[in-house]
């Protein structure tokens, strides 16, 4: 699989009706605040993607035990599901539109996931923080699909297939995580931690090959994944994204560097080139 640099992402996209598919890693909720790499480059991807029709987001912070919700809200509001940081983020918003029938949509195709819809939930940091750059008007309707925290890693893979068929109908499916996401060995200026630089490293060559299965395959990854992810809600929605490419999609890898330590930023689309 060919891939490609976010410098030269915008000239790569062929024209076509079927959207890509992004996963973010986004971090610390100051990156919405702060002049940085990250914010630079997820300005960078915005201008660079396709406009989409709609914004489908799978984001680390909407855990769900039992089922998949789907966010069916006219308009979703805005939630600040963070603690501790400065006034300014707590005043953030992102007044955007919901899909309520791309939202409806969703849930039909992901009926054997135990779909539901959903009107309480809105955005998550997860969702507008990354959004606040790639569309910073606000002029996209959004919609976010819930991790299902009780079921494994491979569920979670089965649920990219099931909502690509949005792609065809102008839909960006957006996951928002991270591939290595341990805060408990999180240290400002350290340098990355073996195990994050490792599995970062498997991960992306994985990705790569398309060796999805692997991905997915707790035991197979053993004590290196419950090193990188003490709780997988991080990982998950980069799984989706990868179930949600196909064979034909190129890949661009972006924002790979580690963290605090022991947070990967790696950001990739699959697209078509």
């Amino acid at each position: 699989m060919k891939t490609h640099s976010l410098q030269d992402l915008k000239d790569s996209f062929a024209p076509s009706n079927r959207m890509p598919v992004v996963f973010l890693g986004h971090g610390s909720p100051m990156n919405v605040i702060e002049d940085n790499k990250y914010s630079r480059a997820w300005s960078d991807l915005g201008q660079s993607l396709p406009r989409p029709k709609a914004i489908l987001v799978v984001s680390a912070h909407w855990m769900t035990k039992g089922t998949t919700l789907v966010d069916v809200s006219a308009m979703p509001r805005t939630i600040h599901d963070f603690y501790g940081f400065p006034k300014s983020l707590y005043e953030q918003q992102y007044p955007a539109h919901g899909n309520p029938e791309l939202a409806s949509e969703a849930v039909t195709l992901l009926a054997s996931h135990r779909a539901q819809e959903d009107d309480t939930w809105g955005l998550d940091h997860g969702a507008w923080a990354v959004l606040k750059f790639l569309y910073p008007e606000a002029d996209v309707p959004v919609f976010q699909v819930s991790v299902d925290m009780a079921r494994d890693l491979d569920h979670q893979l089965e649920i990219g297939p099931a909502l690509s068929a949005l792609r065809d109908r102008g839909v960006l499916i957006l996951g928002s995580g991270n591939v290595v996401h341990n805060l408990r060995e999180m240290h400002a200026g350290s340098e990355p931690r073996d195990f994050a630089l490792e599995f970062d490293t498997l991960f992306s060559d994985r990705l790569t090959d398309r060796d999805f299965t692997a991905l997915g395959d707790r035991k197979a990854l053993g004590t290196l994944l419950t090193r990188a992810h003490p709780t997988v809600d991080h990982y998950l929605p980069a799984l989706t994204i990868a179930g949600a490419s196909d064979s034909q999609d190129e890949l661009t890898f972006m924002t790979d560097a580690i963290d605090l330590g022991s947070v990967s930023m790696r950001s990739f689309v699959f697209h078509r080139a």
